[in-house]
């Protein structure tokens, strides 16, 4: 268990929500929904009153979470070696392109996708133009 959460490794510290703000109140109502046995399609309904975007803002933060925490449960048993491909099945292969460092699609053993990709994500989910976490600034930017 020691070696799932070394940060070394490929396991990011979770993504928070600043309590007090507006997001944090959406987070815990997400979590709550979620842990409450109720129908997914209940759950992600947008409560009455809230922003679209920050609900969804909060979803897609918690589903990084969700989906980091089981790849570091799992890294260890997909190596460059046991994994040298990162594939769908035997029909689909991924391949890594970013136009920085990989200018075209590359063929990269699966836990190097899956670094640069959850690192890609990462920067997606920092990045105040995508993401903002001051509350009302999607709709100072529609208007």
């Amino acid at each position: 268990l020691k070696q799932v959460f070394n940060k070394d490794k490929t396991f990011r510290p979770k993504r928070k929500f600043e309590p007090g703000t507006q997001r944090f109140e959406l987070h815990k109502r997400a979590q709550a929904t979620l842990n409450s046995g109720m129908d997914l399609k209940a759950a992600v309904q947008l409560p009455s009153g809230e922003d679209q975007n920050d609900w969804v803002a909060v979803h897609v933060v918690d589903f990084f979470n969700r989906i980091n925490l089981i790849y570091g449960t799992i890294c260890e048993f997909c190596t460059e070696r046991t994994c040298p491909v990162m594939s769908g099945g035997p029909k689909y292969e991924y391949r890594w392109q970013d136009d920085i460092k990989y200018k075209k699609p590359t063929a990269l053993p699966a836990p190097q996708y899956m670094n640069l990709l959850m690192d890609w994500i990462e920067v997606q989910i920092n990045n105040e133009d995508i993401f903002p976490t001051s509350v009302g600034k999607c709709e100072e930017e529609v208007l």
